[in-house]
Protein backbone atom coordinates (compact mmCIF):
# COMPACT_ATOMS: atom_id res chain seq x y z
CA UNK A 1 0.00 0.00 0.00
CA UNK A 2 1.81 3.12 -1.57
CA UNK A 3 1.56 7.06 0.13
CA UNK A 4 -1.26 8.05 -2.31
CA UNK A 5 -3.33 5.95 0.01
CA UNK A 6 -2.20 6.58 2.94
CA UNK A 7 -3.37 10.56 1.94
CA UNK A 8 -6.65 8.91 1.62
CA UNK A 9 -7.05 8.88 5.37
CA UNK A 10 -8.15 13.16 5.11
CA UNK A 11 -11.44 12.30 3.96
CA UNK A 12 -11.93 10.73 7.31
CA UNK A 13 -13.15 13.03 10.49
CA UNK A 14 -9.71 11.05 12.52
CA UNK A 15 -6.17 12.44 13.64
CA UNK A 16 -4.07 10.10 12.30
CA UNK A 17 -1.05 10.10 14.61
CA UNK A 18 0.79 7.26 12.88
CA UNK A 19 0.62 4.91 10.76
CA UNK A 20 2.53 1.39 10.44
CA UNK A 21 2.41 -1.50 7.63
CA UNK A 22 0.72 -4.22 8.79
CA UNK A 23 -0.08 -7.14 6.87
CA UNK A 24 -1.70 -6.35 3.26
CA UNK A 25 -2.59 -3.28 5.24
CA UNK A 26 -1.77 0.03 7.33
CA UNK A 27 -2.34 0.47 10.86
CA UNK A 28 -3.18 3.65 12.08
CA UNK A 29 -3.03 4.94 15.34
CA UNK A 30 -5.58 7.75 16.34
CA UNK A 31 -6.97 9.90 19.08
CA UNK A 32 -9.81 7.58 19.03
CA UNK A 33 -8.30 4.10 19.25
CA UNK A 34 -6.44 1.71 16.38
CA UNK A 35 -7.84 1.22 12.89
CA UNK A 36 -6.70 -0.75 10.06
CA UNK A 37 -7.11 0.89 6.05
CA UNK A 38 -7.05 -1.99 3.58
CA UNK A 39 -7.95 -2.46 0.07
CA UNK A 40 -11.93 -3.39 -1.23
CA UNK A 41 -12.87 -5.57 -3.47
CA UNK A 42 -16.25 -5.32 -2.87
CA UNK A 43 -19.26 -3.33 -4.99
CA UNK A 44 -21.33 -0.88 -3.10
CA UNK A 45 -24.43 -3.01 -2.51
CA UNK A 46 -22.38 -5.26 -0.37
CA UNK A 47 -20.47 -2.97 1.52
CA UNK A 48 -24.26 -1.32 2.43
CA UNK A 49 -25.29 -4.79 3.89
CA UNK A 50 -22.06 -5.43 5.79
CA UNK A 51 -22.18 -2.28 7.72
CA UNK A 52 -25.96 -2.70 7.98
CA UNK A 53 -24.94 -6.08 9.92
CA UNK A 54 -21.90 -4.65 11.95
CA UNK A 55 -24.23 -1.87 13.23
CA UNK A 56 -26.78 -4.40 14.22
CA UNK A 57 -24.18 -6.31 16.15
CA UNK A 58 -22.23 -3.35 17.96
CA UNK A 59 -26.10 -2.51 19.25
CA UNK A 60 -26.94 -5.69 20.68
CA UNK A 61 -23.39 -5.74 22.76
CA UNK A 62 -23.23 -8.82 23.07
CA UNK A 63 -19.77 -9.72 21.48
CA UNK A 64 -16.88 -7.24 20.14
CA UNK A 65 -16.69 -7.00 16.55
CA UNK A 66 -15.01 -4.46 13.86
CA UNK A 67 -17.23 -1.62 12.45
CA UNK A 68 -16.65 0.64 9.32
CA UNK A 69 -15.87 4.18 10.18
CA UNK A 70 -18.06 6.80 6.97
CA UNK A 71 -15.88 9.03 5.57
CA UNK A 72 -16.87 12.58 6.22
CA UNK A 73 -19.21 12.40 3.60
CA UNK A 74 -20.64 9.44 4.75
CA UNK A 75 -18.98 7.46 2.20
CA UNK A 76 -18.08 3.42 3.26
CA UNK A 77 -15.38 3.27 0.93
CA UNK A 78 -12.92 6.10 -0.36
CA UNK A 79 -10.89 5.38 -4.08
CA UNK A 80 -7.80 6.48 -5.31
CA UNK A 81 -6.99 7.89 -9.41
CA UNK A 82 -6.23 4.48 -10.13
CA UNK A 83 -9.90 3.63 -8.69
CA UNK A 84 -8.70 1.11 -6.28
CA UNK A 85 -11.18 1.12 -3.27
CA UNK A 86 -10.31 1.30 0.43
CA UNK A 87 -11.98 1.09 3.46
CA UNK A 88 -11.23 2.04 7.41
CA UNK A 89 -12.40 -0.32 9.87
CA UNK A 90 -12.02 -0.46 13.74
CA UNK A 91 -9.22 -2.98 14.93
CA UNK A 92 -7.47 -4.62 18.01
CA UNK A 93 -4.02 -5.53 17.56
CA UNK A 94 -4.02 -8.76 19.93
CA UNK A 95 -3.11 -12.35 18.73
CA UNK A 96 -5.05 -15.00 16.62
CA UNK A 97 -6.85 -17.67 18.52
CA UNK A 98 -4.49 -20.56 19.62
CA UNK A 99 -6.02 -23.86 17.81
CA UNK A 100 -3.92 -25.68 19.45
CA UNK A 101 -5.39 -24.83 23.29
CA UNK A 102 -8.55 -26.62 23.71
CA UNK A 103 -9.96 -23.49 26.43
CA UNK A 104 -9.40 -21.25 23.20
CA UNK A 105 -10.80 -23.32 20.78
CA UNK A 106 -14.41 -23.79 23.55
CA UNK A 107 -14.04 -19.84 23.74
CA UNK A 108 -14.09 -19.28 20.03
CA UNK A 109 -17.21 -21.45 19.31
CA UNK A 110 -18.98 -19.77 22.54
CA UNK A 111 -18.40 -16.73 21.21
CA UNK A 112 -19.50 -17.61 17.39
CA UNK A 113 -22.70 -18.58 19.24
CA UNK A 114 -22.98 -14.95 20.67
CA UNK A 115 -22.28 -13.56 17.29
CA UNK A 116 -25.08 -15.77 15.44
CA UNK A 117 -27.67 -14.23 17.96
CA UNK A 118 -27.04 -10.50 16.54
CA UNK A 119 -26.81 -11.98 13.08
CA UNK A 120 -30.53 -11.52 12.07
CA UNK A 121 -31.69 -8.55 10.30
CA UNK A 122 -35.46 -7.46 9.10
CA UNK A 123 -35.67 -8.33 5.37
CA UNK A 124 -34.45 -5.16 2.99
CA UNK A 125 -35.55 -4.89 0.05
CA UNK A 126 -32.69 -3.11 -1.20
CA UNK A 127 -31.05 -6.55 0.18
CA UNK A 128 -29.37 -7.69 -3.18
CA UNK A 129 -27.30 -10.82 -2.02
CA UNK A 130 -28.85 -14.33 -2.83
CA UNK A 131 -29.45 -16.85 0.07
CA UNK A 132 -26.37 -19.12 -0.28
CA UNK A 133 -27.37 -22.76 -1.84
CA UNK A 134 -25.49 -25.79 -0.44
CA UNK A 135 -27.05 -27.83 -3.40
CA UNK A 136 -26.03 -25.05 -5.65
CA UNK A 137 -22.30 -24.91 -4.60
CA UNK A 138 -22.02 -28.86 -4.62
CA UNK A 139 -23.16 -29.76 -7.73
CA UNK A 140 -21.01 -26.75 -9.10
CA UNK A 141 -17.52 -29.08 -7.32
CA UNK A 142 -19.05 -31.74 -8.28
CA UNK A 143 -18.18 -30.69 -11.93
CA UNK A 144 -14.99 -29.05 -11.46
CA UNK A 145 -14.03 -32.15 -9.79
CA UNK A 146 -15.09 -34.66 -12.74
CA UNK A 147 -12.86 -31.87 -14.59
CA UNK A 148 -9.92 -32.70 -13.02
CA UNK A 149 -10.55 -36.30 -12.99
CA UNK A 150 -10.90 -36.58 -16.52
CA UNK A 151 -7.51 -34.30 -16.65
CA UNK A 152 -5.68 -36.74 -14.88
CA UNK A 153 -6.90 -39.76 -16.43
CA UNK A 154 -5.89 -38.25 -20.32
CA UNK A 155 -2.58 -37.42 -18.92
CA UNK A 156 0.36 -39.65 -20.00
CA UNK A 157 3.44 -38.62 -17.68
CA UNK A 158 2.06 -38.39 -14.02
CA UNK A 159 3.80 -37.22 -11.22
CA UNK A 160 3.81 -39.24 -7.72
CA UNK A 161 1.58 -36.62 -6.87
CA UNK A 162 -0.53 -36.97 -9.76
CA UNK A 163 -0.78 -40.76 -9.13
CA UNK A 164 -2.30 -40.22 -5.54
CA UNK A 165 -4.72 -38.36 -6.21
CA UNK A 166 -5.63 -40.20 -9.31
CA UNK A 167 -5.74 -43.17 -7.11
CA UNK A 168 -8.13 -41.43 -4.60
CA UNK A 169 -10.65 -39.64 -6.80
CA UNK A 170 -13.23 -42.59 -7.63
CA UNK A 171 -13.50 -43.28 -3.59
CA UNK A 172 -13.73 -39.29 -2.74
CA UNK A 173 -16.37 -38.23 -5.85
CA UNK A 174 -18.74 -40.85 -5.29
CA UNK A 175 -18.81 -39.41 -1.51
CA UNK A 176 -19.11 -35.99 -2.91
CA UNK A 177 -22.02 -37.45 -5.82
CA UNK A 178 -23.79 -39.26 -2.30
CA UNK A 179 -23.98 -36.65 0.00
CA UNK A 180 -25.26 -34.16 -2.77
CA UNK A 181 -27.77 -36.60 -3.53
CA UNK A 182 -29.13 -37.10 -0.27
CA UNK A 183 -28.64 -33.19 0.73
CA UNK A 184 -31.01 -33.03 -2.52
CA UNK A 185 -33.75 -34.68 -1.65
CA UNK A 186 -34.11 -33.58 1.96
CA UNK A 187 -33.66 -29.78 0.48
CA UNK A 188 -37.17 -30.63 -0.94
CA UNK A 189 -38.76 -31.95 2.07
CA UNK A 190 -37.60 -28.59 3.28
CA UNK A 191 -38.86 -26.38 0.41
CA UNK A 192 -42.48 -27.86 1.01
CA UNK A 193 -42.38 -26.71 4.49
CA UNK A 194 -40.70 -23.50 4.02
CA UNK A 195 -42.63 -20.00 4.84
CA UNK A 196 -41.94 -16.58 3.53
CA UNK A 197 -39.85 -15.19 6.10
CA UNK A 198 -39.27 -11.49 7.76
CA UNK A 199 -35.80 -11.51 8.57
CA UNK A 200 -33.02 -12.85 7.20
CA UNK A 201 -30.00 -14.65 8.94
CA UNK A 202 -26.66 -13.96 8.45
CA UNK A 203 -23.04 -15.70 8.45
CA UNK A 204 -19.50 -14.07 9.33
CA UNK A 205 -18.61 -16.63 6.03
CA UNK A 206 -14.77 -16.50 7.16
CA UNK A 207 -14.79 -17.34 11.01
CA UNK A 208 -11.45 -19.03 11.57
CA UNK A 209 -8.54 -18.64 14.20
CA UNK A 210 -7.01 -15.53 11.89
CA UNK A 211 -10.15 -13.36 12.67
CA UNK A 212 -10.34 -14.20 16.61
CA UNK A 213 -7.76 -11.91 18.09
CA UNK A 214 -7.31 -11.90 21.93
CA UNK A 215 -6.46 -8.40 23.37
CA UNK A 216 -6.93 -7.29 26.90
CA UNK A 217 -9.03 -10.21 28.24
CA UNK A 218 -11.48 -10.05 25.34
CA UNK A 219 -11.81 -10.97 21.99
CA UNK A 220 -12.56 -9.01 18.94
CA UNK A 221 -14.22 -10.77 15.71
CA UNK A 222 -12.48 -8.86 12.05
CA UNK A 223 -12.89 -9.00 8.45
CA UNK A 224 -17.03 -9.83 7.79
CA UNK A 225 -16.47 -9.11 4.04
CA UNK A 226 -17.13 -12.63 2.97
CA UNK A 227 -20.61 -12.01 5.52
CA UNK A 228 -23.62 -13.32 3.50
CA UNK A 229 -27.25 -15.51 3.89
CA UNK A 230 -26.98 -18.94 5.12
CA UNK A 231 -27.93 -21.24 8.00
CA UNK A 232 -25.26 -19.57 10.90
CA UNK A 233 -24.10 -23.54 10.53
CA UNK A 234 -21.98 -22.63 7.77
CA UNK A 235 -19.59 -20.55 10.22
CA UNK A 236 -19.70 -23.55 12.97
CA UNK A 237 -19.03 -25.94 10.22
CA UNK A 238 -16.10 -24.35 9.10
CA UNK A 239 -14.04 -23.95 12.47
CA UNK A 240 -15.22 -27.11 13.30
CA UNK A 241 -13.95 -28.68 10.02
CA UNK A 242 -10.67 -26.91 10.73
CA UNK A 243 -10.64 -28.02 15.04
CA UNK A 244 -11.50 -31.36 14.19
CA UNK A 245 -8.61 -31.74 11.17
CA UNK A 246 -6.27 -30.78 13.95
CA UNK A 247 -7.49 -33.08 16.33
CA UNK A 248 -8.00 -35.87 14.11
CA UNK A 249 -11.62 -35.86 14.16
CA UNK A 250 -11.66 -36.16 17.86
CA UNK A 251 -15.15 -37.40 18.95
CA UNK A 252 -14.73 -36.44 22.59
CA UNK A 253 -13.48 -32.75 21.33
CA UNK A 254 -16.04 -32.34 18.74
CA UNK A 255 -18.68 -33.22 21.20
CA UNK A 256 -17.31 -30.50 23.67
CA UNK A 257 -17.24 -28.08 21.08
CA UNK A 258 -21.07 -28.86 19.85
CA UNK A 259 -22.47 -28.66 23.88
CA UNK A 260 -20.65 -25.14 24.36
CA UNK A 261 -22.30 -23.47 21.25
CA UNK A 262 -25.28 -25.28 22.12
CA UNK A 263 -25.29 -24.01 26.08
CA UNK A 264 -25.52 -20.73 24.44
CA UNK A 265 -27.66 -21.45 21.04
CA UNK A 266 -29.58 -24.59 20.75
CA UNK A 267 -28.97 -26.49 17.39
CA UNK A 268 -32.05 -27.24 15.43
CA UNK A 269 -32.94 -30.68 14.30
CA UNK A 270 -33.12 -29.36 11.09
CA UNK A 271 -29.80 -26.89 10.86
CA UNK A 272 -27.98 -30.32 12.78
CA UNK A 273 -28.70 -32.27 9.78
CA UNK A 274 -27.45 -29.46 7.49
CA UNK A 275 -24.48 -29.39 9.70
CA UNK A 276 -23.87 -32.95 8.99
CA UNK A 277 -23.56 -32.76 5.07
CA UNK A 278 -21.82 -29.83 5.50
CA UNK A 279 -19.04 -31.68 6.95
CA UNK A 280 -19.86 -35.49 5.17
CA UNK A 281 -19.17 -33.91 1.92
CA UNK A 282 -15.22 -33.80 1.28
CA UNK A 283 -14.79 -30.48 0.84
CA UNK A 284 -10.63 -30.86 2.29
CA UNK A 285 -10.83 -33.27 -1.30
CA UNK A 286 -12.41 -30.38 -3.48
CA UNK A 287 -9.77 -28.23 -2.34
CA UNK A 288 -6.84 -29.90 -2.68
CA UNK A 289 -7.92 -31.13 -6.38
CA UNK A 290 -9.51 -27.97 -7.39
CA UNK A 291 -5.61 -26.01 -6.34
CA UNK A 292 -3.68 -28.32 -8.46
CA UNK A 293 -6.02 -27.82 -11.72
CA UNK A 294 -5.86 -24.17 -11.26
CA UNK A 295 -2.31 -23.23 -9.95
CA UNK A 296 1.01 -24.56 -12.38
CA UNK A 297 1.34 -28.17 -12.60
CA UNK A 298 5.46 -27.06 -13.78
CA UNK A 299 6.22 -27.61 -10.47
CA UNK A 300 3.89 -29.33 -7.85
CA UNK A 301 4.63 -28.32 -4.40
CA UNK A 302 5.39 -31.06 -1.87
CA UNK A 303 2.95 -29.48 0.98
CA UNK A 304 0.33 -31.09 -2.00
CA UNK A 305 1.44 -34.22 -1.36
CA UNK A 306 1.54 -33.96 2.30
CA UNK A 307 -2.32 -33.08 2.90
CA UNK A 308 -3.55 -35.10 0.17
CA UNK A 309 -1.50 -38.11 2.49
CA UNK A 310 -3.34 -36.79 6.06
CA UNK A 311 -6.80 -36.51 4.07
CA UNK A 312 -6.52 -40.37 3.04
CA UNK A 313 -4.82 -40.99 6.50
CA UNK A 314 -7.42 -39.40 8.51
CA UNK A 315 -10.95 -40.83 6.37
CA UNK A 316 -11.79 -43.11 8.37
CA UNK A 317 -11.82 -41.55 12.06
CA UNK A 318 -13.55 -38.70 9.77
CA UNK A 319 -16.69 -40.99 8.99
CA UNK A 320 -16.07 -42.82 12.34
CA UNK A 321 -17.04 -38.50 14.04
CA UNK A 322 -20.03 -38.72 11.71
CA UNK A 323 -21.23 -42.51 12.80
CA UNK A 324 -20.62 -41.52 16.21
CA UNK A 325 -21.43 -37.71 16.65
CA UNK A 326 -24.37 -37.56 13.97
CA UNK A 327 -25.61 -40.94 12.58
CA UNK A 328 -25.77 -43.19 16.08
CA UNK A 329 -29.14 -43.06 17.50
CA UNK A 330 -27.44 -43.59 21.01
CA UNK A 331 -25.89 -40.13 20.58
CA UNK A 332 -28.91 -38.19 20.47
Amino acid sequence: MNDRAVNLLEQYEIEVLRTRKGRGAILCDTEKGCYIFKEYTGNEERIAIQNRLLTHIGQQGRVQAESILPTKEGALYVKDVDGVQYILKTYSEGRECNIYEKRECLEAVKLLARLHECMELPVDGEDSIAVFSPSKEYEKRNKELRRVRRYLQQKSQKTGFEISLLNSFDYFLQQAFAVTEEWNDYQKILEADRTQEDKVTYCHGDYQYHNILFHDNSWFITNFEKCLPDNPIRDLHLLLRKLLEKSNWSVTLGEELLAVYEKERPISAISYIDLYYRLAYPEKFWKIANFYYNSGKAWIPERNQEKLQKLVEQEKEKQYFLQEVFRSVKRR
